[in-house]
């Protein structure tokens, strides 16, 4: 790799740190206003939660922390097209120009999005928010790791069996995060108050299916053994112990080689802080922060998961044409 080609690697991979925590920053703001609207875990819980599906949407207020979070997602964007046009320009730099061509797209699609936020009727919009910003931290974390010299990262690779628990693994915890973010873009959090089961239930019901459509007009929160919300939040809790056990077997055998124990131990704190996390939410009457913690938890999760992928796999020089 010739020196310029490494000072442009450099700085691109400088963006991007910056542009992972002012992502970071984003969701933690935009859980905070989402949550906090909803009235999650309010005074006169749970009688106070989601009132605001009740009535037509309100004109923002743009207080203090919805100004900053609207700088912060406008500085994203620029930082975001600023690092696209770094890796595209002569000679282009294919491995971390994707990821950041995908970024591109997030940011674009979120601003667009932003025009129905105000709605929070609009479960499909939410839903969209939610997982749109936790691929803000994703997907800038993965041009940080494309910008990255091999010999930092890569080890000596693993062998099919474990890269094909560490792909059953990703799959599971995708569909956690579909979940979590269903379960917050329907208002369903008083559906199951309890843990580990809800109600007495343990098992989805086939009554409950419905719930799995994000695309719709609410009129209002699901109430207490609701089959639809119960049956969100039970998938959800199946569906992170299966993440739990696949994603932690994966990273228990990536113990074995150096270059990939700091992920692997990083993804095994993260899995295990994530399932305290989400069980302590229900259990504190959906503490507020608690649930923040819970959705910036999932966004390093992500990052960490990126980060072990990436060492598991063979060399790739990012300035590879």
């Amino acid at each position: 790799m010739i020196a310029s080609q490494a000072v442009r690697l450099q700085k691109i991979r400088t963006i991007a740190c910056w542009l992972t925590a002012l992502s970071l920053l984003v969701v933690l703001l935009s859980a905070w206003l989402r949550l906090a609207a909803a009235g999650l875990g309010c005074a006169d819980w749970p009688a106070c939660y989601a009132q605001l599906l009740n009535s037509e949407p309100q004109a923002q207020t743009c207080g203090p922390l919805r100004l900053l979070h609207r700088a912060t997602a406008s500085l994203a964007l620029l930082l975001t097209c600023y690092l696209a046009w770094l890796c595209w320009r002569r000679p282009s730099l294919p491995s971390p120009a994707r990821p950041a061509s995908v970024l591109v797209a997030l940011v674009l699609a979120l601003a667009v999005l932003g025009f129905w936020s105000s709605d929070p009727r609009l479960a499909g919009v939410a839903f969209l928010n939610i997982l749109g910003g936790l691929g803000l931290v994703s997907f800038s974390w993965r041009v940080v790791l494309a910008s990255t010299p091999d010999a930092l990262l890569t080890g000596t690779g693993a062998s099919a069996l474990p890269r094909l628990v560490l792909h059953l693994g990703s799959a599971a915890l995708s569909l956690t995060v579909i979940l979590g973010a269903l379960i917050g873009a329907r208002y369903a959090a008083v559906a199951c108050t309890s843990f580990p089961d809800c109600a007495g239930s343990w098992w989805p019901t086939a009554a409950g299916w419905a719930a799995l459509q994000a695309f719709a007009s609410l009129a209002g929160a699901p109430p207490a053994g609701e089959a639809g919300g119960l049956s969100l939040h039970l998938l959800h809790r199946w569906s992170a112990l299966l993440t739990l056990l696949v994603l932690g077997a994966a990273a228990w055998q990536a113990l074995a080689d150096g270059v990939t124990r700091r992920a692997a131990v990083a993804l095994l704190v993260l899995l295990t802080a994530q399932l305290a996390i989400g069980a302590l939410t229900v259990i504190s009457g959906f503490s507020l922060w608690l649930a923040i913690a819970h959705g910036v938890g999932a966004a390093a999760l992500l990052a960490a998961l990126a980060t072990l992928r990436r060492r598991c796999s063979g060399p790739a020089d990012p300035g590879a044409a």
